[in-house]
């Protein structure tokens, strides 16, 4: 395979063949993200795209799951991502599922219709990193959107049919405005009530504005107890239905995973628990992504 870069991808597509539609984020301003700093957004030719597909194709005998890299594939016109989905049909007719990134406006420039074309052509989760339902902190970390935009842009891919993946960032808002992050985020995710629910813990990576703004002593980090606090309140506030939660990622202090609502109470003692009984929480130096 060919990649420019370096190349991401949602935990859950780590056994995907991961194709580069796009190379780089067209926005790439989030004060706490050194992803895609290496290279300028572009849309890939289609002829390109389809080359790697036929080599991937020659090289391996089973291709479960394809993922659409880089960091919003979605922001292809609606024709060209038929025609890709069309030559994974042709040539993996064993793909389960093919999953992308998305951005809120790029989902909000496409209509519910072309949605459920792309869904009928086998594009079969969608990834949003709405971070934050606070206002404010969206604008702090420059996410270039509204907490209504990412919710609009949520509720068209659930009416879509396709499954959506939603990520929040615990500690986002620091301490000045944890208890803002978490009933705001939930907020949004009620409106949204999406398929899957992911929690990553703010990790502060050199070189970020936001790394910036800890070492001035502008940002403050919230301790481990303090993020399981402020996820405590998260999930009181939430009521969603039917939602896979997950806060197993390598970034968290501690793994958490349930069923919403079912397991809400459940996951609620796990953290009283957790706080209650100073709980050993991961060491800072295995916390990466």
């Amino acid at each position: 395979m060919r990649y420019e870069g370096s190349v991401y991808r949602p935990p859950s597509e780590a056994y995907s063949l991961i194709v580069q539609a796009t190379i780089g984020c067209s926005h790439n301003k989030c004060t706490f993200c050194s992803m895609y700093k290496d290279k300028k957004f572009r849309m890939r030719d289609l002829k390109e795209i389809e080359e790697d597909l036929e080599m991937a194709r020659k090289h391996y005998k089973h291709i479960k799951r394809v993922f659409l890299a880089d960091g919003n594939a979605l922001a292809l016109k609606t024709d060209k991502l038929e025609r890709i989905l069309l030559k994974i049909k042709e040539l993996f007719p064993e793909c389960e599922r093919v999953g992308i990134y998305s951005a809120p406006k790029d989902i909000l420039r496409k209509s519910v219709e072309e949605l459920q074309k792309l869904k009928k052509l086998g594009l079969g989760i969608a990834y949003l990193g709405v971070e934050s339902g606070s206002d404010a902190i969206l604008k702090d970390i420059q996410k270039g959107v509204t907490s209504e935009e990412s919710i609009q842009a949520g509720k068209r891919m659930v009416e879509s049919g396709i499954p959506l993946s939603v990520t929040l960032i615990s500690g986002l808002g620091g301490r000045e405005r944890w208890l803002e992050h978490a009933k705001e985020s939930a907020r949004v995710i009620n409106a949204i009530n999406p398929r899957y629910l992911g929690i990553l813990t703010l990790l502060i990576q050199p070189g970020t504005k936001i790394y910036e703004a800890v070492q001035s002593g502008a940002f403050k980090l919230l301790t481990p107890k303090e993020v399981l606090l402020e996820t405590k309140t998260l999930i009181g506030n939430l009521n969603v239905g039917d939602c896979i939660f997950r806060s197993n990622h390598a970034s968290n202090y501690v793994a958490l995973e349930g069923n919403l609502p079912q397991d809400k109470e459940s996951l609620l003692k796990q953290l009283e628990a957790m706080m209650k009984d100073a709980y050993d929480v991961k060491e800072e130096i295995f916390r990466r992504l």
